[in-house]
């Protein structure tokens, strides 16, 4: 079998963060890999603003994260 063969599931989270989209698509990742093992990919799917008072509050980054399944 190839390296490269292998089944992957893709599942979705949301970083949200005060400073950055960016800054919440990290957020995202790395805290879904404290529980989730070999993450292969991340591609960001969705972002938008929590805004209060007129004013941004918060950045929201929706990411889909795939890995691998163990043997």
């Amino acid at each position: 079998m190839a390296k490269t063969d292998g089944v992957y599931r893709i599942t979705e989270v949301i970083g949200t963060s005060t400073t950055s989209w960016e800054d919440a698509a990290k957020r995202a990742v790395e805290t879904a890999s404290k529980t989730l093992r070999d993450l292969r990919i991340a591609e960001v799917v969705k972002q938008d603003l929590k805004i209060e008072n007129g004013k941004v509050a918060a950045y929201r980054t929706r990411v889909l994260l795939s890995f691998k399944y163990q043997k």
